[in-house]
Order: structure tokens, then C-alpha cells, then sequence
């Protein structure tokens, strides 16, 4: 399996949540995990940022955001060139679908623990 590093966007290290399920399962899986949430917190080893931090080599964006609260990370996304970025049930947002794929990012509308358990991801 090939390691896709992927940036949980929304994270939080509240087990009931599904950035927190996606973290651990991603984990477990072998991917490289980078996380963006309110609070600075650790999930499983991987710390969670509060700022937007210019990681390298992003893959994917897995977002745990909704569409309000995306606005804030539209640019920043972009600015990472990932391969694609996961909309999350909840979080479905045509507006960035649009800047997204302006900048040759696949937009996936899906659900990432659906994904890494039927291994589409």
C-alpha cells in the first residue's frame, strides 16, 4: 500500500469524532498523518496544529470542517497542491469544489472511513 500523507482538517482527540476516527484509522492503515484542529492536542502521536502550518507533500485533505468554516482555509488548501480533497458527509461545499478544481485538485465527495475500510483510499 502505497503511504498517502494526508492532512485532517477539523481534527479533534475527541474519540466520539470522526476526525478522530479518521486520524486513528489512517494511522493504522500507514499513512503519514498531519493534523489542523482548534486545540493544540495530540491524537495517537500525531499533534494537532492550531495554525496553518505550510506542510510539504500533502496528498490528500481530509476535511472535518463545514462549508462556513471552510472559507477560512480555501487559500491555505490550495497553497498545499494536494492530489485531491475529501468532503466529508456534512461538509459538501460547491463553492470549493470550484477553486479546486480551477487549481487541478480532485474533489472527492466521500467518506474517508468508508474509504480506508473498503481500501479505495
Amino acid at each position: 500500500m502505497k503511504n498517502k500523507k494526508t492532512l485532517v482538517l477539523g481534527a479533534s482527540s475527541n474519540p466520539a469524532r470522526y476526525s478522530y476516527m479518521a486520524i486513528r484509522n489512517l494511522t493504522e492503515k500507514g499513512h503519514s498523518v498531519v493534523a489542523i484542529g482548534l486545540k493544540e492536542e495530540e491524537v495517537l502521536g500525531v499533534k494537532i496544529q492550531t495554525k496553518q502550518i505550510p506542510f510539504t507533500n500533502i496528498n490528500t485533505v481530509t476535511l472535518y470542517l463545514n462549508p462556513q468554516r471552510q472559507k477560512d482555509y480555501y487559500n491555505y488548501v490550495v497553497s498545499l497542491s494536494p492530489k485531491r480533497v475529501i468532503f466529508n458527509p456534512g461538509t459538501e461545499n460547491p463553492e470549493f469544489y470550484q477553486l479546486l478544481k480551477l487549481n487541478n485538485i480532485k474533489v472527492e465527495v466521500a467518506c474517508t472511513l468508508v474509504l480506508l475500510s473498503t481500501n479505495q483510499f
